[in-house]
């Protein structure tokens, strides 16, 4: 039954998804990932998250927080320090641990960006007194909700967030939608699949040039841009780890594996098609004592092409650590931004260092 409702759910939304014109790698800011534990294991978490970071992984995973509270913050700086993506969440479990409810808040921005409409004069005279600077900034707020249903091992999950972005003075948007999920777990068999967008994403972007602006802008042969609403669809991510035993209590290896369909067309990814495309993540975990951790994983692969007009397949490797003593995780991740050249041995890749914080919290007993 579950099995039949999965794949009329999959089929529903790619139909509605594609009734309406959409703009391809929309709102590309919440694909990049958040939580070092997550981005070393290749962003493959919808089947084996169950901390507070399932509120951007699969939101199912909150119903399975034992602690009274969860705090989860990341930030991490990209491309030497320009771009900056900041995350945090916390989650709540309610009614005796049954239901979860949780807030996380995403930014991810470039500040002090000069602007230089008028660097140079009506005249044709250079005044750098002219230079103002500005922000570029995406931001994701979302409330959440997961709960345990009936059946042993199986919780479910679902996310409302607004989407506001900015572009200094000039631009705006807005935009809501609706994500779900929903985990089982069967001794050390984990599965999951998260719906990000199941209801399009809609953002309403609004534009407001200043007369002068539009004149600059106008005399340097640029078009001014309209008022329009951009549609994010659907994105599938089903997921399925296995949690094995090698010492009891001791030592755990978990090796997980996430398909990724996304329906706005055709990517530069594993398996390219129109309507759909597929993407592959993979990691592993170890598990020392429940205390020390070491992940490694693989994700963004893309095909490339050699001078001699070959097609390669390169992917990006990613490697992490982590510890946890008491009430708090610290993970740390080492991702690539592009991809590895599996013609080159060094790697042309920009590496990224990522921190994040877990802190779970327990009511004293009485």
């Amino acid at each position: 039954m579950l099995r039949k409702t999965l794949i009329i759910f999959f089929a529903f939304t790619c139909v509605l998804a594609h009734a309406q014109v959409v703009r391809k790698y929309s709102n590309e800011f919440l694909n990049i990932g958040v939580g070092a534990r997550g981005l070393a294991m290749g962003g493959s978490q919808a089947a084996s998250v169950s901390d507070v970071y399932s509120t951007y992984y699969n939101p199912a995973g909150l119903a399975r927080i034992e602690n009274n509270f969860q705090l989860g913050v990341m930030h991490t700086e990209y491309f030497a320090g320009i771009a900056k993506w900041d995350f945090g969440a916390f989650a709540v479990p309610i009614q005796d641990k049954k239901r979860t409810i949780g807030f996380s808040f995403f930014r991810f921005g470039v500040d002090n960006i000069p602007n230089t409409l008028f660097l140079v004069g009506p005249d044709g005279s250079i005044n750098y007194d002219n230079i103002r600077s500005f922000s570029v900034a995406d931001y994701a707020f979302m409330f959440h909700y997961a709960q345990k249903l009936g059946i042993k091992g199986l919780t479910l999950g679902g996310s409302a967030k607004m989407i506001y972005r900015k572009v200094g003075s000039f631009a705006q948007a807005f935009g809501f939608g609706i994500d779900a999920g929903v985990q089982y777990r069967w001794k050390g068999l984990q599965v999951g699949l998260m719906a990000r967008d199941i209801s399009s994403t809609f953002s309403a972007w609004d534009f407001s040039f200043t007369e002068d602006e539009k004149r600059v802008l106008l005399q340097t042969n640029n078009q001014l841009p309209k008022s329009t609403l951009e549609i994010t669809v659907p994105t599938i991510n089903l997921g399925a780890a296995y949690n094995i035993s090698v010492v009891k209590d001791k030592f755990y290896i978990m090796p997980e594996i996430n398909f990724v369909f996304s329906t706005d067309g055709r990517r530069n990814v594993l398996l390219s098609a129109k309507p759909i495309s597929m993407d592959l993540n993979a990691g592993l975990e170890v598990n020392i004592f429940k205390i020390g951790y070491v992940r490694a994983g693989v994700t963004n692969i893309q095909r490339v092409y050699a001078e001699d007009g070959k097609r390669n397949f390169s992917v990006a490797p990613t490697f992490g650590v982590g510890v946890h003593i008491k009430v708090i995780s610290l993970d740390y991740a080492l991702t690539n931004l592009t991809t590895l050249d599996k013609n080159s041995s060094a790697g042309t890749g920009l590496y990224s260092n990522v921190v994040s914080i877990r802190l779970d919290i327990n009511k004293k007993k009485k």
